[in-house]
């Protein structure tokens, strides 16, 4: 099985994959000009927010010059906006939660942080399916977690048999990210039900319990009719994670939040909850930004134009097809996760730059042999790289 390192160094070389295409692009796009790259390494939401933004966006500006109208506030988050996220995520999960189950975070990625901070301990061991998203190894080693990630089938759905043989004495949390960065893939009811039975057995053998961390910043993102099965109604040891830099194309607002299974909160007298608060201010977050909180707590049933990245989906399928790609067609987020032809996915990532194509290395989410797109882009730069992957393909 591998093992990702808690140290930095390892973790540093996987994203530096991803940071190295991003700086290649700035470099090709200043030689050849923006026109002439097509740039899918990162996952950038460039769809225009809901219209409903702008008057929400009007109304907190009015109410700006207020006392306290932009000022600190609570380190869970403003009152009223993590009932909102609640009343939000109790349609979303089909259970009851109130604000008081709800802790606004900078982000998913600060909510993962706080998660790992208040639950593990130095040599705790973080399980999550293969491929994955890489920081996540970062997320936990600053805490000295460690990262196990654990290989999922070719279909990229869960590999049970692997995750249940992954389990040991040192298992503090099993993360899953559906829809899936960097494959596309859902996780379905049966499977999921399956891993939360096995989340229940250990934990009833275990005085520290395992936590089940679903992160799903790309939960509206389903495609084809597929749907994204409610992680919280299945274990009580069942966390959410989420944010509205997708849904809501607000990345910058770095806005998250993490919805606590309320059946947690009574068995444990809602320590987990106080210890997130705590650490989410100790951490040096202290609360989620004011605007963005009241921005979501106006919006959150709202979602960008989903017809959009469909339709950039569709395209980008269709060009990989025409290239004589081998791929699983994503059931959600916004990114493909093709077989590198040739099967080594570095040599062929070089072979798209040479026809100013950007992709990043399957290797950098502990898959080799893959490469991952983001189709985050315009349909135009989907379409105009078309000739591009069909040469890069005849000379691998």
């Amino acid at each position: 099985m591998q093992t990702v390192n808690d140290g930095f160094a390892a973790a540093a070389g996987k994203s530096s994959f991803i940071r190295k295409m991003f700086e290649k692009g700035l470099e090709l796009k200043a030689q050849f000009g923006e026109d002439a790259v097509c740039d899918f390494s990162l996952g950038n939401p460039d769809v225009p927010p809901p219209l409903a933004a702008r008057p929400a966006l009007e109304k907190i500006a009015r109410e700006a010059v207020e006392p306290l109208g932009l000022g600190y506030c609570p380190n869970a988050g403003i009152p009223y906006v993590r009932e909102a996220i609640a009343s939000f995520l109790s349609k979303q999960q089909g259970m009851e939660l109130e604000g008081q189950d709800v802790i606004m975070t900078v982000g998913a990625a600060g909510a993962l942080v706080c998660i790992f901070r208040a639950i593990l301990e130095p040599g705790d061991e973080v399980l999550v399916p293969s491929p994955y998203f890489v920081e996540y190894g970062n997320y936990c080693g600053h805490f000295g977690g460690t990262l196990r990630p654990v290989e999922s089938r070719e279909d990229f759905s869960l590999d049970m048999a692997a995750m249940k043989a992954a389990i040991g004495p040192k298992t503090r949390a099993i993360i899953i990210n559906s829809p899936n960065n960097p494959t596309g893939a859902i996780y379905g009811e049966a499977e999921l039900d399956e891993l939360c039975r096995l989340v229940e057995e250990e934990n009833a053998k275990r005085e520290k319990p395992i936590f089940l961390l679903s992160d799903e910043p790309y939960r509206a993102f389903a495609f084809d009719g597929a749907s994204v099965p409610a992680i919280l109604p299945k274990t009580k040891f069942a966390l959410v994670v989420g944010s509205f830099s997708k849904t809501l194309s607000m990345a910058g607002e770095r806005l998250g939040y993490i919805g606590v299974n309320p059946a947690l909160s009574e068995a444990d007298g809602g320590v987990l909850v106080s210890t997130l608060i705590l650490v989410n201010r100790t951490l040096g977050f202290v609360n989620a930004p004011v605007v963005g909180q009241k921005l979501a707590a106006e919006i959150c049933h709202e979602t960008v134009d989903l017809s959009i990245y469909a339709r950039r989906r569709q395209l980008m399928a269709e060009v990989l097809t025409g290239a004589g790609i081998d791929f699983i067609m994503p059931k959600g987020a916004f990114y493909f996760f093709p077989k590198a032809p040739g099967g080594d996915d570095g040599k062929f990532v070089d072979a798209l730059l040479k026809e100013r194509i950007l992709a990043v290395p399957g290797s950098g989410f502990g898959r080799a042999g893959y490469f991952r797109l983001s189709s985050s882009v315009d349909e135009k730069i989907i379409a105009r790289s078309a000739e591009g992957f069909k040469r890069a393909v005849q000379n691998v």
